[in-house]
């Protein structure tokens, strides 16, 4: 499948749809509205058609954008894609009416009324027709096996067998296509290898996930092994895999299991994404927005920083450092440099108080989070965020698992410039105390919003300017 190309429908179907929406409703206020104050005037497109042919459909693609209407473009459904088409449609107008259509000279307040229905009316089913024919051309070649999700089965006995036979035998697909299974236990499954293959072993499943380009996992493992499922949760954290599971008896009469197709089997749906598409989108144009403010705003204190880094001792301005981002992904994150030359030629080592490799105006930057700020620009590149958990090298992350497999969570998200983490513990200056600050930033996830973003970065900045950061 080619998601790309297949956005590109809804996109330019989108585009055209609001261009023509426009367009009409503006030949309707010359001949239906205009016409009763000024009498018949000839329909002649002006410099307002023009700035609003160009800036409405700008309008409604950022709307879009924001509300994540591209953003699963495979897995939509027709009753809620009319209802997303409905409401926005609902808004957007409304905005549209008060900013640019409220302050027109009209005959009577029955004009008013007319236009906004006329040009909801034309915004609404010009978008919604050609939407829900692309959707609907997409939910056939699903159900008739032409296109799918290629999907990987973990499981160890009878009920992943149960489990692949009842999807394939389905009259109407659910779209999941198996690429092959993995055994927990890694030991073979003759019975179910006659219908696919076992592609590795339990240790190789991140890795299995990312080559054979597996876009949904489905977790039927047996009652008994139910223990098993947070293992191969945390193992499954670094991937982008929609994630599923069989759900129990227990589950299914209590609600859990999700009927997330009435064609398809119960199951419950692991959350990949933790906030909303909304505010997901709203972090990100509030991180690109906030840090070029921050760039411009602190350029002379940049400058100063650099000045006194570079004859504070010898060596590079700004140090830049392999971490892992999200989904397990190495970058290079940037710092204003603290420490001497050659503090690491030993290895990796943490810092602690009274380091004695860290600069005297290191020790002042540490404590202001100065070393911090060029950060900004990691936040730019889209491998950072303001806040999220903070991003560690690997040599420390594979100790911390052996501790606290679950830090692997963290890896959902962006890592941060701060975080709840910074905020309450500070820096860490053994595996213990990453350990120890692991637990604000697990809490930190379970209640991530943009109010939680706000209030981690007032304390920043407080810690800040009080320069008692740790």
């Amino acid at each position: 499948m080619n998601k790309k190309l297949h956005t590109t429908k809804y996109v330019v179907s989108d585009l055209i749809s609001a261009t023509t929406a426009w367009t009409l409703f503006y030949i309707y206020r010359k001949i239906f509205i205009e016409s009763k104050i000024f009498g018949n005037t000839p329909l002649v497109f002006d410099n307002n058609y023009y700035i609003g042919v160009f800036a409405i459909p700008i309008f409604w693609m950022f709307a879009y954008y924001l509300t994540g209407y591209y953003r699963d473009i495979y897995r939509k459904s027709r009753l809620k894609e009319l209802w997303q088409t409905f409401t926005l449609s609902v808004v957007g107008v409304l905005i549209i009416f008060f900013i640019l259509i409220l302050d027109d000279l009209i005959n009577t307040y029955k004009d008013y009324y007319l236009s906004l229905f006329y040009l909801f009316s034309l915004h609404f089913f010009l978008t919604y027709i050609p939407r829900v024919i692309i959707t609907s051309i997409t939910v056939k070649k699903l159900r008739n096996r032409k296109i799918g999700f290629s999907t990987l089965l973990v499981g160890s006995n009878g009920e992943a067998f149960q489990t692949y036979k009842e999807f394939e035998n389905q009259k109407k697909s659910t779209g999941n296509i198996f690429i092959g299974f993995i055994n927990i236990y890694d030991r073979k499954n003759k019975e179910l290898e006659k219908y696919i293959p076992q592609l590795g072993t339990f240790d190789e499943l991140d890795t299995i996930i990312k080559e054979q380009g597996i876009e949904e996992v489905i977790i039927a493992i047996e009652s008994s092994e139910e223990k098993e499922v947070n293992r191969i949760l945390n193992k499954l954290q670094r991937t982008n895999a929609i994630i599923k599971v069989i759900p129990s008896m227990f589950d299914i009469v209590t609600g859990v299991a999700n009927i997330s197709a009435l064609y398809g089997s119960p199951l419950i749906k692991i959350p990949n994404h933790l906030m909303t598409a909304v505010q997901e989108n709203l972090k990100r144009l509030f991180d690109v927005s906030a840090s070029l403010a921050a760039i411009l705003v602190l350029f002379p204190v940049y400058l100063a920083t650099a000045i006194a880094v570079k004859f504070s001792s010898k060596g590079p301005i700004i140090y830049a450092q392999e971490r892992i981002g999200k989904d397990g992904k190495p970058f290079k994150i940037f710092k204003f440099r603290s420490m001497y030359i050659g503090s690491e030629k030993g290895g990796p080592s943490l810092s602690s108080d009274g380091d004695s490799r860290i600069t005297k105006i290191g020790l002042i930057m540490r404590k202001t989070r100065l070393d911090e700020i060029p950060q900004f620009f990691n936040v730019l590149f889209g491998t950072m965020s303001l806040v999220g958990p903070r991003p560690e090298r690997q040599f420390y992350i594979d100790q911390i698992i052996k501790k606290a497999p679950y830090y692997l969570k963290l890896q959902k998200v962006k890592p941060g410039i701060t975080s709840w983490g910074q905020v309450k513990y500070g820096y860490a200056e053994n595996v213990d105390e990453m350990v120890e600050r692991l637990k604000f930033d697990i809490v930190y996830l379970q209640n991530m919003s943009l109010y939680a973003d706000f209030k981690i970065l007032i304390y920043t900045v407080k810690t800040v300017l009080q320069g008692t950061g740790k």
